[in-house]
């Protein structure tokens, strides 16, 4: 019997060292977080609030209960926001903006106590409607398409001014999509249809003026010849018109002894010819 009251003291101690073990590990395991690369914590105290100081990246030590880690995404990240809005010109124009962005560090307390974990969903779409909105009225539908760069250019300073005033950090702002409302695409088309039609009559115009200079040229030139032969005729007499007469004597010869049904007979002499009974 004391060997058996020996062992139910000893299973019971160390019953109950493994019990103090399991708690002591809870509590430590509750009074550590980690933080992994890329982000940052802000850490709530029942107590005192939301503490001024940021939680740098590593494993770290709270007061169990009392202090509650919230842990904040630094990294860049995309985000797609489309908007729909007018143009100068009255032109519906939709627009799909892509952001990329990363709060500031040392302004997460502050985030965290004024808008909240999900501070991109509450502020990005409204910032960007209200920049794009006013950034798209100052310039016509044509002016949208011509001066793109410029447009991007003018919403990026905007945009990232009004993103920094929730302590936010803008990477990169692009437009990503730009269309406009169906009757404004059906005009452009048919612009561009009044377009070519326009170049092709002034071709047309062209061209026929180009026929009408060359005609007026070419009958100018026959009537320098004209009067450049009746000034030789003038002054030479009948002897350009004898060159003339022997020069086409000559090339009628030419062209005569170079064809086979063409015979010469030597004139004041008698010549025989065999011709068929």
């Amino acid at each position: 019997m004391g060997q058996v009251a020996v062992m139910a003291k000893l299973f019971e101690s160390i019953g109950k060292l493994g019990l103090a073990l399991a708690i002591g590990g809870g509590v430590v395991n509750s009074a550590l977080f980690n933080v992994d690369a890329g982000h940052r914590a802000v850490i709530f105290d029942r107590f005192r609030g939301v503490q001024d100081d940021v939680v740098g990246e590593g494993t770290h030590f709270l007061i169990p209960w009392v202090q509650k880690p919230i842990i904040f995404d630094c990294r860049s990240r995309p985000r797609n926001v489309p908007v729909i809005t007018g143009s100068k010109d009255l032109q519906n124009v939709n627009i799909t903006l892509r952001i990329l962005f990363r709060p500031v560090t040392n302004q997460l307390p502050r985030i965290f106590t004024s808008i909240g974990e999900d501070y991109d969903e509450r502020v990005l779409p409204s910032i960007t409607t209200e920049v794009l909105k006013a950034v798209v009225a100052r310039f016509d539908a044509g002016e949208l398409i011509t001066q793109r760069e410029l447009v991007s250019r003018q919403v990026s300073e905007d945009l990232t001014e009004r993103a920094s005033t929730f302590g936010l950090i803008l990477d990169d702002v692009s437009l990503t999509h730009l269309t406009f409302g169906k009757e404004f695409t059906e005009a452009v088309e048919m612009k561009q249809v009044a377009q070519q039609e326009a170049e092709r009559a002034r071709f047309v115009v062209e061209k026929a003026e180009q026929q009408k200079q060359a005609a007026i040229i070419s009958a100018e030139g026959d009537s320098q010849a004209a009067l450049l032969i009746a000034n030789s005729l003038m002054a030479s007499g009948d002897g350009l018109v004898e060159l003339r007469k022997l020069e086409a004597a000559e090339d009628i010869a030419f062209q005569l002894s170079r064809s086979r049904n063409v015979t010469y007979l030597p004139s004041g002499q008698g010549t025989l010819l065999q011709l068929p009974q």
